[in-house]
């Protein structure tokens, strides 16, 4: 299939995706490298963007419980909030990290968190204010700088988006996450081959997390590669959830192709009225 064709429906996966990277990261500020259901359940410390929906929104009321008992705990807000993000409710999330920031006005990881959780919320101008407000620029944190780059990709300013991802990387050399990110960046432009090539270099570094190798089986699904794409899924999830997963980007390929082939044909069909 033309990369052409791929370019909304990449552009609706890859939102997706960059939203979720940006949930996570809500508590990757923080003391936690990984949001993971450690805290609540010590016989499921599973990362949560490996569990089931069901799963996930269990793991997400248990995780709402325990912040009910001390909201203004900075840790468990944070990883509530991202938890909130991906089980969908980015309103709740949002209003989390906003009590969070009142609480902790001058926290540069809740500032950071709460840029973050405006971004995967859709407002984008304050999430950019809040992130660089967070950033300390004699110190610079590559995490905010990552950040920033992909709030402004998510604002269609891709130039610059790729000189903070590449500013990212000078201080921190071979970062899984800001390599993912990078090649989410030439997803959303159609450049699927340049986007793998930056997705398999994040997943083969050490530090490469689940999010990384899922977004690395995206970029290939999205090239039609379904069975090298469900593959690479199965390492991260449940054998059904990887079926499940490639079956629904399939079913969106093929809508997406099939509105091409629509347009194609009105398009043939006023050559032939106009002859």
């Amino acid at each position: 299939m033309p990369i052409k064709a791929l370019n909304l429906t990449a552009r609706r996966l890859i939102s997706t995706a960059f939203m979720a990277a940006l949930a996570a990261g809500v508590a990757g500020c923080g003391s936690t490298s990984q949001l993971t259901t450690g805290s609540i359940s010590r016989s499921d410390s599973r990362p949560l963007e490996t569990m089931s929906a069901g799963e996930l929104h269990t793991a997400t009321s248990r995780l709402g419980e325990s912040y009910a008992r001390n909201p203004n705990d900075r840790r468990m807000a944070m990883n509530f909030a991202a938890a909130l993000q991906m089980d969908g409710d980015a309103d709740q999330s949002l209003a989390v990290m906003r009590k969070l920031a009142i609480a902790y006005p001058k926290d540069r990881d809740v500032l950071a968190a709460y840029g973050k959780a405006l971004a995967a919320n859709g407002q984008f101008e304050p999430a950019l204010d809040a992130v660089r407000r967070a950033q300390t620029p004699e110190y610079p944190d590559w995490k905010l700088v990552s950040a920033e780059a992909a709030i402004l990709d998510q604002m269609g300013q891709k130039d610059e988006a790729r000189q903070n991802y590449r500013k990212a990387l000078e201080l921190k050399p071979n970062e899984p996450s800001v390599l993912s990110n990078l090649g989410m960046s030439y997803v959303l432009e159609g450049d699927l081959r340049t986007a793998e090539t930056y997705m398999r270099s994040a997943a083969q570094q050490p530090g490469a997390d689940s999010r990384v190798r899922q977004n690395l089986a995206l970029v290939v699904g999205l090239q039609g590669r379904f069975d090298e794409a469900e593959k690479i899924a199965s390492q991260e999830l449940s054998p059904e959830q990887a079926q499940a997963n490639i079956a629904y980007l399939r079913q969106m390929l093929a809508q997406q192709n099939a509105w091409s082939q629509l347009k194609d044909q009105d398009k043939n069909k006023a050559k032939v009225a106009t002859n």
